[in-house]
């Protein structure tokens, strides 16, 4: 039997000094390979649920393991498994794009010369070799999200957890970014992407999987193939519902 690249046994997590649990009782499985688009409202889960998967939050309870081994127990060796894109931008502003590289190579165990030569080639494919000299401050938010992707990438993981991406970009770095996952995935790495960009989802996933309220409300096998009558939208209006979730 194949063990999938992810996979989520009865996740909980609740917060401390919170009346409900973020993540409630959540199964999840992800095959070697996939795509998955992970969407759900504001509040939903998403997050926490990630944050989990890459060994950043402790789950309260339940198990969840990468490649057969547990998120806990073996912390360490899944972190050497994964590359983790967070919604925030994970970078050094006064470092340029290559001692960006450096200092997060270094933190994976990779010498000067992959992460030199492997880091090019990377930087080449986003679109910022040009610049790769330059303070990542004077940088342009879209040009930063393209360098956080390519940080996660630096090590070649297998598997690679996508927290809103594009958040906040203009259109053609979502395009480069949309292209660059494209390749990657073509590449056999698995990738697991939260999203409210639903167009995206379509365009993007293999498989969608709804979360809302800290369970999975529904899933999509195949996002790109839905009828013209049954878009990604309309199924995620109908399990979530239409109340605002913006507000505090």
């Amino acid at each position: 039997m194949t063990v999938p690249d992810i996979r989520a046994e009865g996740l909980v997590k609740r917060y401390r000094h919170s009346g409900t649990n973020a993540v409630d009782g959540l199964d999840l499985e992800v095959r070697s390979g996939e795509f998955l688009g992970l969407l759900g409202p504001n509040g939903a889960g998403k997050t926490t649920l990630i944050s989990m998967l890459t060994g950043v939050l402790r789950p309260t309870a339940g198990q969840a393991f990468i490649q057969g081994l547990d998120i806990v127990a073996e912390t360490q060796r899944v972190h050497g498994l994964i590359g983790f894109v967070p919604q925030e931008i994970a970078l050094y502003g006064e470092f340029t794009a290559r001692e960006n590289l450096a200092f997060f190579g270094r933190l994976q165990g990779l010498d000067r010369a992959t992460v030199r030569e492997h880091g090019n080639h990377l930087l080449e494919r986003a679109g910022l070799l040009d610049r790769a000299d330059e303070p990542v401050r004077r940088w342009s938010g879209g040009m930063q999200r393209r360098l956080n992707l390519v940080t996660a990438l630096l090590h070649r993981p297998p598997i690679v957890f996508l927290d809103e991406p594009t958040a906040g970009i203009d259109v053609q770095s979502r395009a480069a970014i949309r292209e660059l996952l494209m390749e990657v995935h073509a590449e056999g790495v698995t990738l697991v992407y939260t999203s409210h960009h639903l167009e995206e989802a379509e365009r993007l996933c293999s498989r969608v999987v709804i979360v809302d309220h800290g369970k999975v409300v529904a899933e999509v096998t195949d996002p790109q193939a839905l009828a013209a009558h049954e878009r990604l939208e309309d199924l995620f209006l109908q399990v979530t519902g239409r109340e605002l979730r913006d507000r505090s």
